[in-house]
């Protein structure tokens, strides 16, 4: 079952899809758009193409476990690919994704402007390789 990873933000939504099995992260893209319709629609088109069975969207709470603006732009956009996909969507507990996918790409020797065109796709990653995690640990 292909899995697809959402790291949605206001310009740039990182994107990882697992493999046919479900097991690993694979193929990553980022879109680049601002309005959320094109995002979801962008999203549901490689959803087809990669024939993704399942949605996983980076949840930003707050660093204390509260919901914020950016959570509820996600519970927004859970709602919206629910309907543009069909497909079930979970949200993702993605505090410090973001972070840690800066500081693998510096540990990598990219730069700053280099880290800018990746970073999100790597976010997506990130959310994709945990919840893999969680879903390889249940019985």
């Amino acid at each position: 079952m292909r899995i697809m990873a959402i790291d949605y933000g206001d310009a740039h939504t990182g994107i990882a899809i697992s493999d046919p099995t479900g097991l690993l992260a694979g193929y990553t893209t980022t879109i680049d758009a601002y309005r959320a319709e094109t995002v979801a629609e962008r999203i549901a088109d490689l959803a087809r193409e990669h024939g993704v069975e399942e949605l996983v969207l980076g949840y930003p709470r707050n660093m204390d476990g509260s919901v914020g603006p950016r959570a509820e732009k996600a519970e927004a956009m859970a709602e919206r690919l629910r309907g543009v996909t069909s497909l079930p969507v979970t949200l993702w507990d993605e505090r410090r994704t973001t972070i840690d996918a800066h500081q693998i790409l510096f540990q990598n020797g990219k730069n700053a402007k280099k880290r800018k065109k990746t970073v999100d796709a790597v976010a997506a990653s990130l959310i994709l390789e945990g919840y893999l995690t969680y879903k390889k640990s249940r019985p």
